[in-house]
């Protein structure tokens, strides 16, 4: 459908704006990811952008959504039956926080503080219906600044001097917002072209920039939404200095950009240039927490790893940094305030970091095992075995879309997904029917819990078969009986008999087994009774506010009275219960 061109930057212009960029990046999503050699070269910056646009989009459809089942509502009040529709700085903030909240790696999350950028002088005046050519030049200088504030070592060649490119064609073309956004467009097309000449990585592959290519594609997109017209896109390889993308499909370069991107380097913002050795792992989280936390948490993360981003405000910030202790950044985060939505993805040992011999960037690892976790301490534990891993905080699953996206992130070929939760069964078998149609052979262990996780991940071998390996990790997912000790949140009828809010709950393979008051004599009880059938091994993982006295009190009984058991204890963090157990 013909997109309507908007004459002024009103609360339809951010829709119509959102809903054009994301079909630019969806188009754009391969070839992005195909030159995306920095900061790593883990050939997911078109995917990341186009799901923290996506999460944009999203938010702004609410808004809209919302006002019109107002309008609906107050029929009196709206002659005609004509819906109300959401103000500019409703709809603004509205995009900020959906890309906020949905921003994904170190491109996404800097496109997120550029729209937040944009939506504080958008939004500065809370009545206006409009903004004009001069304020939309503002909020693209206001945006470029705070993105390059929110880079721990900001460096040039990447999105951000495309933005400040933008920024700056855009402050010396007065005019309306078509005129102004075409300037911006013009400008961060000519920065984009000029990035292989900034980063070395970039001039040995032979492209340019992925996320500053990302940003030209939603700067064009605005220039669509206020002019109608769809500007022509700079192609993504660089050959000899002069950008030659029709010379052949970025697909096809994959390999060879690669390749290329692997020689010797430093790069300006501290980090490391793939193939020269750098962090193991990519930690991104949002985070409630005040100021003067945050600007502690980025001291502490800066001295751990690099690739440090930190946006948002007004209590809520996305962190996103490389390093190689992927605990101690969660770690970090809970000392400063409450971490949530936690996302730790191991590159991989012979991925994005090898060297000489070993496989060439950008080439898919054979096999990679995705889980769902629902503990921060249990993410790390995961991501240290090398899973790629997704949170699962009480109340918030996780959709399919996030699951195909880890599927992604962990580019292998072969995948074993563990959903370890019983409710995410169809969630799981929906990502993998997924992937599977973007060419990843995907096998679905049903786990149910992430004590059989760790089982199936004990046995995880890459090296065998991928037909015997998905059938070890499933018999040792399934020899494993699993139990969680938890709190009733409300009086129910249970198969253990009727449990009163506040009593403390035993669960057996899914079923109430126990009702206590005491959580220690409840896990005990849990635990003599998962036993009793036998058992080699016994795994605790203690909840947040689960005294270390439990785990102490219950390896002592296993030592006592189970002869030839062993035990193994684990931090999980927020998981919802207060105790998991499995037996193996």
């Amino acid at each position: 459908m013909a997109q309507v061109p908007q004459t002024f930057f009103d609360a339809l212009a951010v829709r119509a704006w959102c809903g054009l960029a994301l079909e630019a990046l969806g188009r754009a999503r391969e070839e992005i990811d195909a030159i995306n050699v920095y900061p790593v070269a883990d050939g997911d910056t078109g995917t990341n952008l186009y799901l923290t646009v996506e999460s944009a989009a999203a938010a702004v459809e609410a808004v809209f959504a919302g006002h019109e089942a107002g309008s609906a509502a107050r029929p009196a009040g709206n002659p005609g039956g004509v819906a109300e529709g959401p103000t500019l700085a409703e709809a603004v903030r509205a995009m900020a926080h959906g890309a906020l909240i949905g921003a994904r790696g170190n491109s996404g999350t800097i496109l997120a503080q550029l729209l937040r950028g944009m939506a504080q002088v958008l939004a500065g005046e809370e009545t206006a219906v409009h903004a004009d050519g001069q304020r939309l030049r503002l909020a693209l200088r206001h945006a470029a600044d705070s993105a390059r504030r929110a880079v721990a070592h900001p460096a040039e060649g990447t999105v951000l001097t495309v933005a400040s490119a933008a920024a700056e064609a855009a402050d010396g073309a007065p005019g309306d917002c078509g005129t102004v956004a075409r300037a911006a467009y013009e400008g961060a097309r000519a920065a984009l072209a000029a990035t292989p000449g900034q980063l070395a990585v970039l001039r040995r592959a032979g492209v340019v920039d992925a996320g500053g290519r990302g940003l030209v594609a939603v700067l064009a997109a605005l220039v669509e939404t206020f002019t109608g017209e769809t500007p022509r896109v700079l192609p993504a390889v660089a050959v000899d200095g002069a950008v030659a993308g029709e010379r052949r499909a970025c697909g096809e370069a994959r390999g060879d950009i690669a390749r290329a991107a692997a020689g010797p380097g430093e790069c300006a913002d501290g980090g490391s240039v793939p193939g020269s050795g750098g962090p193991a792992f990519e930690v991104i989280y949002l985070l409630e927490a005040d100021d003067a936390a945050v600007a502690r948490l980025r001291e502490r993360l800066d001295g751990l790893g690099d690739s440090l981003v930190v946006v948002g405000g007004d209590g809520l910030w996305n962190v996103h940094v490389h390093v190689d202790d992927a605990g101690a950044a969660v770690e970090a985060g809970v000392e400063a305030g409450r971490p949530y939505r936690i996302r730790i993805t191991h590159f991989g040992a012979g991925d994005v970091h090898t060297t000489g011999a070993g496989r060439s960037l950008g080439e898919r690892a054979q096999r990679a095992v995705v889980a769902v976790v629902p503990g921060e301490g249990l993410a790390g534990l995961y991501a240290e075995a090398g899973a790629t891993t997704v949170l699962a905080r009480p109340g918030e699953p996780p959709a399919s879309g996030e699951l195909v996206q880890a599927v992604r992130r962990a580019h292998a070929r072969e995948v074993v997904l563990l959903p370890n939760d019983e409710d995410l069964r169809h969630t799981a078998a929906a990502a993998a029917e997924q992937a599977r149609t973007e060419g990843v052979r995907v096998a679905l262990i049903p786990t149910r819990s992430a004590v059989q996780g760790i089982a199936a991940l004990a046995v995880h071998e890459p090296e065998r078969r991928f037909d015997e390996d998905v059938v070890a990790m499933t018999s040792a997912a399934g020899a494993t009986r699993y139990a969680e000790v938890t709190v009733a949140e409300h009086q129910s009828w249970t198969m253990a008999g009727i449990c009163q809010a506040g009593d403390v709950l035993g669960l057996i393979d899914g079923d109430v087994a126990v009702i206590g008051q005491d959580l220690t004599a409840v896990a005990e009880a849990v635990l003599d009774r998962m036993l009793a059938a036998g058992g080699e091994m016994v795994t605790l993982v203690l909840g947040d506010g689960t005294p270390e006295a439990v785990a102490d009190r219950l390896e002592a009984r296993v030592r006592e009275g189970y002869l030839a058991v062993d035990t193994v204890a684990y931090h999980g963090g927020r998981q919802g219960a207060l105790l998991l157990i499995g037996v193996e």
